[in-house]
């Protein structure tokens, strides 16, 4: 996998991964690279530092700052909204775990106490809830889940 640095013809930076510079080429002569931030097709690769590795005998530093794409205020802002729609559901529901879709049954067939809950599903589980009228919002994944 090759990452390059990339920029639209509006100026906005962005990154993106091929599975080589050939890969690369055809997919902008595809016209199947576009902008994160406004859709534009008219991309280019930016000047690059080259990726020299580190020699065997240097350590390595241990705490490296990385961000895949840009990140600009709406992105942020987007993140921050999303953070508290989290952090307003666990404060105000049950954490089921993956007894979600049971609980979930249970509480629409009112065999168990109506309340918020949150937790775990496959997604053709969610499928299935949805399907017999229950409703079910999946929460927004974060990048810190990832860590």
């Amino acid at each position: 996998m090759i990452r390059y640095d990339l920029i639209c013809d509006k100026g906005h930076s962005f990154d993106g991964w091929f599975r080589d510079s050939a890969a690369f080429e055809k997919q902008i002569k595809r016209h199947l690279v576009s902008c994160s931030h406004c859709g534009s097709e008219d991309v280019t690769k930016q000047l690059m530092a080259p990726g020299i590795p580190m020699k065997s005998n240097r350590k390595a530093d241990a705490s490296q700052k990385m961000m895949a794409g840009a990140v600009d205020s709406r992105t942020q802002k987007l993140m921050q909204m999303m953070r508290e729609v989290r952090k307003n559901v666990e404060a105000n529901a049950e954490y089921v775990g993956d007894r979600f879709a049971d609980e979930a049954r249970k509480i629409h067939y009112a065999e168990s106490e109506k309340r918020g809950i949150y937790g775990e599903a496959k997604p053709e589980d969610a499928k299935a809830l949805i399907d017999e009228g229950i409703e079910v919002h999946p929460l927004p994944r974060l990048p810190e889940d990832s860590n």
